[in-house]
Order: structure tokens, then C-alpha cells, then sequence
């Protein structure tokens, strides 16, 4: 049988870095000889769920770019909050004609037929591979093909295939 690595100083040492907000990557650095799996299922096993402050990344500061006080316009009423822009056309003429032109956070949807020569990509600031509305138009629940849907699966399973 394994010796376990979890003697009583490890524990305490353990719960205190986990109240303390380090993850579980950061602990097995610290702790040494354990892997983050296994301080995983170490906290799992120890029922230890809540935390002082999550673990977050660190960033460097950076400068504001805020206005100061008394160069920033004061409104003298309250301004109406502006009505909703309207979603952007989905197609269109396309902004980026190649693939190898597309930035790094261009939307990748293609517009048109690749075989003629009018085809292009939409182009626009994307998170991700798409726009919003393109990823809204790619990407719809609960159109995937499940398995349990499928009536040649269910015959097969059911032994009549």
C-alpha cells in the first residue's frame, strides 16, 4: 500500500494556504512532492469549499486613464441612458478579402461562395473566432446531434438494428 504524503503539519499547512486564497497549483509549489491534483483532492476530501478570496491572476498596474475632476464635464441634469445600437447586418459585403489578412481578433465568418471571386470574411472586432452576431448565429443550444435523439442509435441499442 502508498504511503501517504498528508501527515497533520502538511494538512494545517494546506488549509491555511487554501483560506489564505492561493490555488491549487500554488500550494503543490509550495507544499512540494504533491501534484495539483492531488491538493485537489486533498481540499475535496477535507470538505474545505470556502475561501477567505478567490484566487486571482495577478496584473500589473497600469496608469488610469480616467479624467481628472476638474477637466471632466459636469452634467447639469441627468442625461437619458441612449436606446440600444442596433445589431450589426449579418451579411453584407464582406471587410477582408483573404484569410492571411484577417488580425488577431478579426471575425473569421465567411461571406459568400469560395469558389468565386467576390468571397471575403466579415472582418469586424471579434472576441473570439466571431463578431456577436456571428458567434450568435454560429453557435445556437440545443441544435447539436445527441445520441438519445437519434432513431438509428436508439434501434441499434434496443437490439433491433
Amino acid at each position: 500500500m502508498t504511503q501517504s504524503n498528508w501527515s497533520e503539519d502538511r494538512i494545517t499547512t494546506l488549509t491555511s494556504l487554501w483560506q489564505s486564497g492561493l490555488s491549487a497549483s500554488q500550494i503543490a509549489k509550495a507544499l512540494g512532492g504533491v501534484t495539483r491534483n492531488a491538493v485537489i483532492g486533498k481540499i475535496h476530501r477535507l470538505g474545505l469549499s470556502g475561501r477567505a478570496q478567490p484566487s486571482r491572476p495577478v496584473r500589473l498596474a497600469q496608469p488610469s486613464r480616467r479624467a481628472t475632476p476638474a477637466s471632466r464635464p459636469r452634467p447639469s441634469a441627468r442625461v437619458a441612458p441612449s436606446p440600444a445600437r442596433p445589431q450589426p447586418v449579418l451579411e453584407g459585403p464582406g471587410l477582408v478579402p483573404s484569410l492571411e489578412l484577417l488580425g488577431a481578433h478579426a471575425c473569421r465568418w465567411p461571406i459568400g461562395d469560395p469558389k468565386r471571386e467576390d468571397f471575403s470574411f466579415c472582418g469586424r472586432l471579434a472576441n473570439g473566432s466571431y463578431c456577436p452576431s456571428h458567434k450568435a448565429a454560429a453557435f445556437q443550444p440545443g441544435t447539436a446531434w445527441r445520441a438519445d435523439r437519434d432513431p438509428a442509435v436508439r434501434r441499434v441499442l434496443a437490439g433491433l438494428g
